[in-house]
């Protein structure tokens, strides 16, 4: 299918990608004042939905927006949208914004209808070499806002930081925070010691991710220790191994970080592990 062809949310209408438009004085346009999420679709059926969806809820709460749409009209939408590529996994991308504004002002308008925004297009095709030789990754200060458990569209300070890793010819940098690692640009983290999964606990400072989740129910169902706990800074350089997980990138194992190997640079065994029961779980969904 041609992308430009293909149908899209907007404001209650399924119309082509080409002839969608809002207002230039849509606050999502001018002050990033919107939420997004990202949810893969595997064989069409959308992948953990609720979970997406409460997340959501939780950001637009936070920002001090109520949704403009029930779940059930949410499901219909994005179930609709996952249709076009029939045979194909898909990366569902939906935005809601505060709307519209007689004129700008960084004060929150009264009243306001939210611009409700959705489209689908192929999942990216990950390298199978990434799964034989890892990914690269460097550490860099954590620039961004406070409150990042917010999946809002104001992603500047990720964009710099991942244009960064890319320029130095890693894929994705870890983010460091008063000694602290906390994430990655976009992806959660994770690290393997003395065959102890450990992730950064939920916070203000990371977005509660999706993957990050089922990822430690899978370690649960496979009776593999896991906790939620602070990882030092210091801690990366003496982990057996290190993940970065997505929606779109899964998990992903780091076999160099800042020009250093890790697992002497290749993926190591729970990782494997981990990856064969998320492949399994999608499975599932098909």
């Amino acid at each position: 299918m041609n992308h430009g062809n293909a149908l899209v949310y907007l404001n209650g209408e399924f119309i082509p990608l080409s002839e969608a438009r809002i207002s230039i004085m849509d606050r999502g346009f001018l002050f990033g004042d919107s939420i997004y999420e990202v949810i893969p679709a595997y064989g069409g059926r959308l992948f953990r939905l609720q979970h997406h969806l409460q997340r959501l809820e939780n950001s637009l709460h936070a920002i001090q927006m109520e949704n403009p749409l029930s779940r059930a009209e949410w499901e219909n939408i994005l179930a609709t949208l996952a249709t076009q590529y029939q045979g194909e996994d898909q990366s569902v991308y939906l935005q809601v914004t505060r709307g519209v504004a007689p004129r700008r002002d960084h004060a929150i308008p009264e009243e306001t209808i939210p611009t409700r925004f959705a489209f689908t297009t192929p999942f990216p095709t990950i390298d199978p070499q990434v799964y034989e030789q890892g990914i690269a990754a460097i550490t860099l200060d954590d620039i961004r806002w406070r409150f990042c458990n917010i999946k809002a569209t104001t992603l500047l300070p990720n964009v710099l930081l991942r244009q960064e890793a890319k320029e130095r010819g890693a894929m994705e940098a870890i983010l460091i925070r008063d000694g602290l690692a906390i994430e990655g640009a976009a992806s959660n983290l994770f690290i393997v010691e003395d065959g102890q999964i450990i992730t950064p606990p939920k916070g203000e400072h990371l977005l509660p991710g999706v993957t990050r989740d089922l990822l430690l129910e899978l370690a649960a169902e496979a009776e593999i220790p896991y906790c939620e706990a602070p990882i030092r800074a210091d801690q990366l350089d003496s982990a057996d191994e290190i993940w970065l997980t997505s929606s779109t990138r899964e998990i992903m194992p780091v076999t160099h970080l800042d020009d250093r190997p890790i697992n002497n640079g290749r993926p190591g065994k729970l990782w494997r592990q981990l990856l064969s029961r998320f492949q399994a779980y999608k499975e599932e969904l098909r």
